[in-house]
């Protein structure tokens, strides 16, 4: 019989994270769980794919292993939450978060920016689900992650109070013009190549190894420690 998983963080992300929330904004949550060490030895074992919830809150889960691979491609929805606010977190969350630094390259974290932030500007000039102005948010704020991340090898969540902060909650009141959205995303994006020749960060893949491997023991002796 499997044992059952074990969630080692837990972040509040979206429009409440970002201090964009409106009355009706839903809360939106990642977390990352471990699966015991020993379901991993069992024949038929396959890893869990990402998990979606659906409800009153609305939440993405990894198993540890996945989050990693994934935040070694830069992936800016799992940077997010290694930055994002903490609602629950263990020894091995804390742990976790720790490793933010070593998990991203600017060369990937350039590439996996852009692709997503061109993927929204699609959805927010084709209208998607009649709700633009949701697209348009996360494309220029996914751009200037990006230039920041690039900068200062790190980035603000909370964006609202920021310049650019301002000029989004005004999109999402509907306060804008198509022309003017492209123009910011446009110049976001000139901005982030100007900080993509400077910068030269890699990743560690030693030392996310070694977190993986010293975490893997510990759930082979205690399934559930540091609970």
């Amino acid at each position: 019989m499997s044992l059952l998983p074990h969630t080692i963080l837990k972040v509040l992300v979206g429009s409440h994270a970002h201090g964009l929330a409106t009355p009706d904004s839903d809360r939106d949550y990642r977390s990352v769980f471990v699966l015991p060490t020993e379901d991993m030895f069992k024949l038929g074992f396959k890893p869990p794919s990402t998990q979606w919830t659906k409800g009153q809150t609305d939440e993405t889960a990894w198993e540890v292993s996945a989050f990693l691979s994934l935040a070694t491609q830069s992936h800016p929805l799992v940077l997010e939450t290694f930055l994002a606010p903490i609602e629950q977190a263990d020894v091995w969350g804390h742990r976790l978060r720790s490793l933010f630094p070593e998990v991203w390259s600017s060369e990937k974290a350039f590439e996996s920016f852009v692709n997503y932030a061109h993927n929204q500007r699609q959805k927010f000039l084709e209208k998607k689900d009649g709700r633009p102005e949701k697209y348009a948010v996360a494309y220029l704020r996914v751009l200037q992650n990006l230039c920041e991340l690039l900068k200062t090898d790190t980035f603000t969540i909370r964006i609202a109070p920021t310049e650019l902060g301002k000029k989004i909650l005004a999109i999402k009141q509907g306060k804008y013009r198509t022309g003017e959205v492209i123009d910011l995303g446009e110049n976001l994006l000139s901005t982030a190549q100007k900080f993509r020749a400077t910068s030269s960060h890699s990743e560690n893949l030693d030392r996310i190894n070694s977190f993986l491997i010293d975490l893997r023991r510990e759930y082979l002796a205690d399934p559930q420690p540091n609970k």
